[in-house]
């Protein structure tokens, strides 16, 4: 036993997590090229790798990036609150002013050349900022004036930040991970579920104020009578599920992905992996993401101070949050949001991002003792 813990206080990152999250990349490029291919052709001069390359060079910079933020003590990050704070406020004002508009939605912006979505640095920064908090307030968290309004307006800023670029669905997943460290840090449950009901209120009015999030709202309880037009995206997801069957049609024979499904490369690429690959692939991959969960979590329990905690259950939900929202959207469990399957769908920014943010939970999982007390 003496001998456990001695080798549990070693000071090693997780390794199971970065096999984990290693095939999760070279998955994503299989199924980036395999739902993109005819796109790229036909979009792009006649080239099939262009959204995989695009893939493979964003993985490689976000790879060395998460070898950069694992080598940084995360310690360090809670010196710098303010900063963070302050920074995720200018991204916010940055996008409403020099935003670049996509698909409705003004959420981009250019940098040399460069062009991300400001609330992947807003998710990660409010993720350590809150942290902090929670760490020094953790004795007040189940006080209603000290506890819950403080957190209810700090959840609600970061959440504003997103909603001000027109990016309700980030909101969501930003939100609902802060609620979730909330909890951990001591809240009570009767002041989590006034925070969950504010949050649903929240929601809805964004979704009022908006005439096609409430398109979206109405196709999604019958998308077949709107078949033709809005309901278009979901009918073709389902058809793809449905056709996969148990094993799937095999790699690369997606029928879908030739333009009957938008953007099968990147919102609906669970879709195409459940037509090539069948129920049985999405139940394997499923299974990978339980593992990063369980990875990111046991990171989360064992960690030796509570601020490292926080941090490491924010970034784990951050992505289960994504990940389920992604699923749910592919099944028409719930309205279209434009939401990246973490690690696998076509984006550059967001996986650079995203393993960004891995380097700090890795370097968490250095101080992580399964033996702690």
């Amino acid at each position: 036993m003496e001998e456990a813990v001695k080798n549990a206080g070693k000071k090693t990152i997780d390794w199971v997590l970065v096999f984990i999250v290693i095939v999760l990349i070279l998955f994503g490029f299989l199924m980036v090229y395999s739902s993109s291919y005819p796109d790229g052709y036909y979009k792009f001069d006649g080239d099939p790798f262009y959204f995989l390359k695009k893939q493979v060079i964003a993985a490689v910079i976000g790879l060395v990036g998460m070898i950069f933020f694992a080598s940084i003590p995360y310690k360090i990050y809670a010196r710098f609150n303010k900063m963070i704070l302050i920074a995720c406020v200018g991204f916010a004002l940055l996008t409403v002013v020099l935003g670049i508009a996509s698909n409705g939605a003004q959420r981009w912006i250019s940098v040399g050349g460069i062009t991300f979505q400001p609330s992947e640095i807003i998710k990660i920064g409010g993720v350590l900022y809150m942290a902090d908090y929670f760490n020094k307030n953790r004795k007040n968290m189940g006080s209603l004036n000290k506890g819950f309004f403080p957190s209810l307006i700090l959840i609600g800023l970061f959440c504003l930040l997103i909603a001000m670029q027109d990016d309700l669905s980030t909101a969501i997943i930003l939100g609902g991970t802060l609620m979730v460290m909330f909890f951990c840090a001591g809240a009570r449950l009767s002041h989590l579920i006034v925070l969950f009901l504010l949050a649903v209120a929240g929601v809805a009015v964004l979704i009022a104020m908006q005439p096609y999030r409430i398109t979206r709202v109405i196709v999604f309880f019958d998308p077949f009578e709107y078949s033709q037009n809005e309901g278009w995206q979901i009918i073709q997801s389902l058809y793809a599920l449905g056709t996969g069957g148990l094993f799937g049609m095999g790699i690369g024979k997606s029928r879908q992905k030739f333009f009957y499904l938008p953007e099968a490369y990147n919102d609906f690429i669970f879709s195409i992996i459940g037509e090539e690959l069948g129920f049985i692939g999405c139940v394997f991959l499923i299974l990978a993401f339980v593992v990063f969960a369980w990875r990111g979590l046991r990171i989360s329990m064992n960690t030796e101070d509570f601020y490292g905690s926080q941090v490491a259950l924010g970034l784990t939900t951050l992505v289960l949050v994504q990940f389920l929202i992604h699923v749910a959207v592919a099944t028409s469990s719930m309205p279209p949001t434009g939401r990246a399957l973490p690690f696998i769908s076509a984006g550059g920014s967001s996986l650079m991002f995203l393993l960004c943010s891995m380097g700090i939970l890795l370097n968490i999982s250095k101080f992580s003792n399964t033996y702690r007390n």
